[in-house]
């Protein structure tokens, strides 16, 4: 995975030179630095008419990094993308790729691919001639566009399908012409735009797979937009959650999973419990400095309630759940239902009137517990992250470390 810390990589490259060279850049430290900010966006903001649509929008993209704009609909991702595709202008900041200033160039000259969720193919070209579209406006020579357009869709395995129109393709193979046409022409940077929200799971998680590995061969910086959770932590070397026309907070995906800034990011991310600081105390056992604490639901563990009045079920095949070493308290619950996810059963148990959700690893049917059912539920104390009062549109990126 390539480095996510680009202020901390640019000291480090700066101490390395004081020490080499006396302060002045060699050309392997300078293609170093220039490499950690490859597209720099800065002080982005647009807005249509009265609505702002993103501002404030900086961020430094490392060559050959693959970013994730997630965020709910109508955050500004979308936008953005176009933003820096030129299909829109912006109203203030600028756009630099390695070095230059892209902001008010045309779209055509700024070496910038893009893939669009709803495909947008020629209908009356076949396959070859959709892909090879973007060469014949570049006025490329015949052999090298034959050449160009024959290993790109070897590389998104669509050899075989070269002479269909796109109405006798699926919408998994029509999705892969669309990205070939965006890779054939050799983009300095790749824009997706939502490419698989259009398809089922199965086909979805197969070019979610492709995109990656196409991606990782080709060294190519990609900006991913996306409201799928999932996708964001599987793909990306880094996320930006967007929120309100803003980046809520960035990181890898471990941080964002594991260490909101907010109640905000906690909602987005997770599925997190979210509690307030008078209930995690005497329910947790955490006493916290912020206003809420948000848990994970996989950082609870349910436990058999042994108690007098618990009444519990001998019939009943509890799960196998080993306690942490730092657990808190026992706070007695009852399971008011249960959702069955694949391999994790979720669980809703009443908490003495706190509602938690709870994640249990579905290893047989035989354990599933019934509704009604007293138990014991713990929390990692280890896991609980308390949370900063920040305003839900705050006006500052946070940066998850």
């Amino acid at each position: 995975m390539l480095a996510t810390d680009t202020s901390s990589s640019a000291l480090a490259i700066q101490r390395d030179d004081t020490q080499r060279e006396g302060g002045l850049l060699t050309s392997a430290l300078r293609e170093r630095a220039a490499d950690q900010h490859y597209l720099k966006l800065s002080g982005l903001a647009k807005s249509f008419g009265s609505t702002r649509v993103f501002s404030e929008i900086d961020a430094d993209i490392a060559r050959g990094e693959f970013i994730t704009l997630l965020g709910p609909s109508g955050c500004g991702k979308s936008t953005l993308l176009r933003a820096i595709a030129g299909l829109n202008n912006v109203d203030a900041g600028q756009i630099i790729v390695n070095g230059h200033d892209i902001t008010h160039l045309p779209p055509q000259r700024r070496g910038i691919g893009m893939v669009f969720q709803h495909y947008a193919l020629f209908p009356n070209m076949r396959v070859v001639d959709n892909v090879a579209f973007g060469l014949r406006m570049k006025k490329v020579q015949p052999e090298e566009r034959e050449r160009r357009v024959n290993e790109i869709l070897r590389l998104v395995e669509l050899t075989d399908h070269a002479q269909r129109f796109p109405h006798q393709l699926s919408g998994g193979q029509r999705q892969r012409v669309a990205l070939a046409r965006a890779l054939v022409v050799e983009p300095q940077i790749l824009l997706l735009d939502e490419p698989l929200s259009a398809l089922d799971a199965r086909i979805r998680r197969h070019l979610r797979d492709q995109i990656r590995d196409i991606q990782k061969s080709l060294g190519l910086t990609t900006l991913f937009v996306t409201h799928d959770q999932e996708e964001a932590l599987l793909l990306s070397d880094r996320i930006f959650l967007m929120h309100q026309g803003r980046i809520l907070q960035q990181g890898n995906a471990e941080a964002l999973y594991t260490r909101p800034v907010d109640a905000t990011a906690a909602g987005f991310m997770g599925h997190y419990n979210l509690i307030g600081r008078e209930l995690a105390q005497p329910l947790l056992g955490y006493l916290s400095d912020g206003p809420r604490v948000a848990l994970r639901p996989e950082a609870l563990y349910l436990q058999p309630d042994s108690s007098l009045y618990g009444l519990q079920d001998s019939q009943v095949n509890f799960p196998t759940q080993a306690l942490p070493s730092n657990s808190g308290p026992a706070c007695p619950g009852v399971i008011r239902r249960h959702q069955l996810l694949g391999n994790i059963v979720r669980y809703e148990v009443d908490c003495q009137g706190l509602r938690l959700n709870i994640d249990v690893l579905n290893r047989s049917s035989r354990q599933l517990l019934p509704t009604h059912l007293r138990v014991q539920v713990y929390a990692d104390l280890d896991e609980v992250q308390a949370l900063a009062d920040i305003p839900a549109a705050s006006p500052t990126a946070k940066q998850a470390s």
